[in-house]
């Protein structure tokens, strides 16, 4: 393929539900002009509560899709499945494939401070991913991680700062805040939602690392580097995918991406099983 068309085709992103359009909202900052192809899985979410070998045949089927689009790199906005099958990922895709958990620890350890908490699912807790990668990269820092499931639904309910979510945010976080942490891994794309009070309640001392942010800043980085940006003038568009509600998703794509998404296709993952190795 010529290197000008390569370099027009969209970047693939996938995410268990609607939480990766924090990071899609970020790439879209980023990169402008780029066209994105955006996958949720919604009629298997959530992923944080299922079992590792479904989420990593969960994840190589939304890659299989995403290639069928042509796409030129995959973002996996999802830390349970960067948490389960990133290495399985990166080994099957033909395209650069992109993890949320080592921008977010890269990004933790380059803040000052050896404590650093970790909040994410109940899968990605459990993985120790984030806590592993910390302590590969820096044996002297301290971990404390622990799950906050109560936070996904708030936020899908749009309950971003309501007296509530600050209620189980503080019940969350007050292990943290006795532990004395320096620097926090928001370990779930649904949390930058959250990221007003979950920073009240930590307070203004300690560091919040925002998984949307660092990724697409990731992203765009290695892009830029290999000068495989868009070069076009408009202004790049999304392509939305779904396995299921495509209605709800639409209208929880204007709390999540600040930009109402009504042309959504529903696919089937499961038609990919056949091509898989």
């Amino acid at each position: 393929m010529n290197e000008s068309v390569a370099c027009e085709r969209p970047i693939g992103v996938f995410d268990s539900g609607i939480g990766g359009l924090t990071v899609l909202r970020e790439l879209r900052r980023r990169l402008p002009r780029e066209d994105f192809v955006y996958l949720g899985d919604s009629a298997r979410v959530p992923y944080g509560t299922k079992g590792e070998k479904t989420v990593r045949h969960f994840a190589l089927e939304a890659l299989a899709c995403l290639n069928d689009r042509e796409v030129k790199a995959v973002v996996v906005a999802c830390n349970t499945a960067t948490a389960l099958a990133i290495d399985l990922l990166e080994a099957r895709s033909p395209v650069p494939v992109f993890g949320v958990i080592e921008p977010g620890v890269r990004a933790a350890l380059a803040r000052k401070g050896s404590r650093v908490g970790v909040i994410g699912t109940t899968a990605t807790v459990g993985s120790d991913r984030y806590a592993q990668r910390l302590r590969a990269l820096d044996p002297a820092v301290e971990v404390l991680s622990r799950p906050c499931p109560l936070f996904v639904p708030l936020a899908e309910e749009g309950w971003v700062e309501d007296p509530i979510t600050e209620s189980v945010a503080q019940r969350y976080l007050e292990e943290f805040l006795e532990w004395g942490a320096e620097t926090m891994i928001l370990g779930c794309t649904h949390y930058p939602l959250l990221k007003g009070i979950i920073g009240r309640v930590m307070g203004s001392g300690v560091g919040l690392v925002d998984s949307a942010e660092v990724l697409a800043d990731a992203v765009a980085c290695l892009l830029e580097e290999r000068c495989e940006t868009s070069s076009r003038e408009r202004e790049g568009r999304v392509e939305v995918l779904v396995t299921d509600v495509p209605q709800r998703f639409a209208r929880l794509s204007e709390i999540f991406l600040s930009l109402r998404l009504d042309d959504v296709e529903v696919v089937d993952l499961e038609a990919f099983s056949s091509s898989l190795p």
